[in-house]
């Protein structure tokens, strides 16, 4: 009773820093077409934004866990791609570069939301605590196999399990947060979640260039770097205990799934797949979502051909590859500053209009293919991608039942990566051996522009309906 007190009492708290009120089709019913088209808006500064972080400590616990396990995954991603992409033991032509990321990221996509179910069947602490665990082992597992100089088939298949324990967990966090933040606050405290996060992996990521840098582009130095991410993973799973059981929910609602777990698993993709497309604001903003991802997928394989072209695999040409990862993070993090704001002035749909228009503008002037030029790009286009996933993830812990959020995530998670395949195989196939085509550039910008008019289309039905 304490407990749902104090979450109570969370929830119910005055405003820190702005409310935006959104309709929604399936949460909230207590609330009228009436109310959701009044926005109401908290004028406060920017600076409250911290007081806010200190008055939710359950949210701060939260964004601690956060922090520590995208650190993790930042360091074991670069590391991975440090030792597959970049050595100069191993070959990666285009075809190997789509072929290791399909590898890694298909098949969770695709049993991700059969699997996603059970975020919403299972108290999510419990599941955070099982999916730090099992990726700390098989990341111990992943560091031998490059130490023993392993083929890459047996590495990519423990990154695969380690990415499906990484994405779950994910998932658990973005499903998780509207049970430790009022429901006013969510879209501001998302976006600190997220720069939080960002920030997080960025800095992983550069910290492996240090045991790169002193022990060489070998194996040895990328299982150094597998084994150090082991430590930020013990941490993340030290702290997902320290929440009190249930508190992240789900909670249980009449639209929540019943029957057995293994219904539940099965039939995953179907109530995910329902419940995006019940809610219009859900599935404009991941049509614009699955636009960026594709042309991230068809620069990522353009820089990473140009720079190995180059006799990039040694250190100062991976350095070229983190610098515009780099970029794109930073603009990821631009983007948590502005979206808050930009949904105050504009609301949510035109902000991920304009997002998307002007992606398409800079890509299209990229199509010199000058790696500066590129990198400035990248910096521009991840602010703008960003800030569409922000507004997707609004959308969905504002206006999807608690029941079904897991399922939710689980579906843009798949989408996430899916686009983001489909478009790097694609790309394999037409690139040119030194990576540059300015036909695939502008190909991108096509996607913008297709991303945006399905956007603006689907979104109309939220906005007729109340929904901003």
């Amino acid at each position: 009773m304490a407990l749902e007190g104090r979450r109570r009492d969370q929830r119910t708290r005055p405003a820190g820093i702005f409310v935006l009120w959104s309709g929604s089709l399936q949460s909230r019913p207590a609330l009228s077409n009436q109310d959701t088209n009044i926005p109401v808006i908290d004028r406060r500064p920017h600076h409250a934004v911290l007081h806010a972080v200190q008055a939710l400590p359950d949210f701060r616990r939260l964004l601690e866990l956060r922090a520590v396990s995208q650190f993790g995954d930042g360091l074991f991603q670069a590391g991975l791609v440090g030792g597959l992409l970049f050595s100069p033991d191993r070959a990666a032509t285009p075809w190997a570069i789509a072929g290791s990321f399909a590898a890694l990221f298909l098949p969770y996509s695709l049993l991700g939301p059969f699997v996603g179910a059970l975020l919403d069947r299972w108290d999510r602490r419990q599941v955070l605590i099982a999916a730090n665990l099992g990726r700390l082992l098989v990341m111990i597992c992943v560091g031998a196999l490059l130490a023993d100089a392993a083929s890459d088939k047996p590495i990519l298949f423990g990154a695969l399990i380690v990415n499906g324990f990484t994405r779950f967990v994910s998932s658990g966090l973005s499903a998780a947060l509207p049970h430790v933040v009022p429901t006013e606050q969510v879209v501001s405290m998302n976006s600190v979640a997220t720069a939080v996060g960002a920030v997080s992996a960025f800095v992983g990521a550069n910290v492996m260039l240090l045991p790169r840098w002193l022990m060489g582009a070998g194996d040895t130095s990328a299982a150094v770097v597998i084994w150090l991410a082991v430590l930020p993973v013990a941490l993340a799973l030290w702290l997902s205990v320290r929440f009190h059981r249930h508190l992240l929910g789900p909670d249980d609602s009449a639209r929540a799934v019943r029957g057995s777990v293994a219904y539940a698993v099965v039939t995953g993709w179907i109530y995910g797949l329902r419940s995006v497309a019940n809610v219009p604001t859900v599935t404009a903003t991941l049509t614009g979502l699955a636009a960026h991802r594709m042309v991230f997928g068809i620069n990522t394989l353009m820089v990473l051909v140009i720079v190995r072209h180059g006799g990039g695999e040694h250190v100062a040409g991976f350095a070229v590859t983190v610098v515009f990862v780099a970029a794109a993070g930073l603009g990821s993090f631009l983007a948590n500053l502005v979206m808050p704001a930009a949904v105050r002035r504009w609301g949510r749909y035109a902000t991920a209009n304009w997002a998307l228009g002007i992606a398409a503008v800079v890509q299209l002037s990229g199509a010199g293919l000058q790696i500066p030029v590129l990198i400035a790009c990248s910096l521009v286009l991840g602010t703008a991608g960003q800030v569409v996933k922000l507004c997707a993830d609004s959308a969905m812990q504002l206006d999807v039942d608690d029941a079904l959020r897991g399922h939710v995530f689980a579906v843009q998670d798949a989408l996430f990566w899916l686009a983001f395949i489909v478009a790097i195989t694609a790309s394999a196939a037409v690139i040119p051996d030194d990576g540059k085509s300015s036909a695939l550039m502008a190909a991108g910008a096509v996607v913008y522009l297709v991303g945006l008019a399905l956007h603006a289309t689907l979104g109309k039905r939220s906005r007729t309906s109340g929904t901003v």
